[in-house]
């Protein structure tokens, strides 16, 4: 069985399987990005990119939990839209699409950055409406449907490429998000993104991290993102990007049967090669496709919702 198996489509790209990598992990320069696409990625998002260079916030902005989880507050840290253009083409001698992750504060931040990042090569955009630790950039946006429809519209009015809209998982129903992100013309839902968290030193009575509060990601929320893909599938009719605590094949397995057509690996990578996780966890896939005696992996997609 070739990797050709698990070819996917991602409205007009074409992914040669389905495994990305995760905005915010290891995507802040070109060469790196090319290194990830190079390591089996059939895709590669970058860190999120704003209307300025931003230094994010003073350390501590990571703290470590268990084994693959995390709190951070980087703060968004980042060169900058007019810097980073040139990164993108180092990222595309990868062979693979390179999804561009931008936020803004405004509309008009958001298409300004998008038709720039359209310009520099980028093949999609992944819309960041959802930092739970960002501020006026944050999850504010993506908290509020009627914002969140209206920076999707004015971004696709922007571009002629994809459009994938991150949603937060800090609201208490994301569907009526989703449907006003696909309503006014989102090619795909990612989700999710961290959840808000906190951590306190019992001996100082400090917070942990400088911004006193974070995200929390790393297979600690992998049953939240699960049930919110489930939930989203018979909701929405554009494809849905799973993320969140994947670090084996199993995970995978697990997205795709709750409706997931793609996956996006992040933190776990982390704690381990990326060089081999990536290969692994196709491999993982494919094996298991093989042994239920399926041929494509549109099969397995949504399958808990038909049995």
């Amino acid at each position: 069985m070739s990797l050709l198996t698990l070819s996917t489509n991602l409205a007009t790209l074409q992914l040669k399987n389905p495994v990305m990598l995760a905005a915010g992990i290891l995507g802040i320069s070109g060469p790196v990005l090319k290194r990830v696409a190079n390591a089996g990625a059939g895709a590669v998002v970058t860190k999120s990119i704003g209307p300025e260079p931003r230094e994010g916030y003073n350390n501590p902005t990571v703290v470590p939990l268990n084994e693959f989880s995390c709190l951070n507050a980087v703060g968004l840290s980042n060169p900058g839209y007019l810097e980073f253009s040139k990164e993108i083409i180092l990222a595309k001698q990868g062979d693979v699409p390179v999804v561009v992750s931008i936020f803004g504060a405004n509309v008009e931040e958001f298409c300004t950055i998008a038709k720039k990042m359209e310009k520099s090569g980028a093949d999609a955009l992944e819309l960041n409406l959802s930092c739970p630790h960002g501020g006026k950039y944050g999850a504010s946006i993506g908290q509020d449907s009627q914002l969140t429809g209206e920076i999707v519209g004015a971004v696709k009015n922007s571009v002629q490429i994809p459009v994938f809209v991150k949603l937060t998982p800090n609201v208490t129903d994301l569907i009526p998000i989703a449907k006003s992100a696909e309503n006014n013309g989102a090619d795909a839902i990612t989700a999710i993104n961290t959840v808000r968290a906190m951590c306190i030193d019992i001996e100082t009575g400090n917070p942990l991290l400088s911004n006193k509060f974070g995200g929390l990601s790393g297979p600690a929320i992998k049953p939240i993102a699960i049930k919110h893909v489930y939930d989203l599938y018979n909701e929405v009719e554009i494809p849905l990007i799973g993320v969140g605590g994947i670090v084996s094949w199993e995970d995978a397995i697990e997205f795709f049967l709750a409706g997931a057509t793609a996956i996006q690996l992040g933190t776990g990578l982390l704690w381990t090669s990326f060089l081999d996780m990536f290969n692994k966890i196709i491999e993982g896939i494919l094996s298991y496709l093989k042994r239920k005696g399926y041929t494509r992996l549109e099969e397995i997609i949504g399958l808990t919702h038909r049995l």
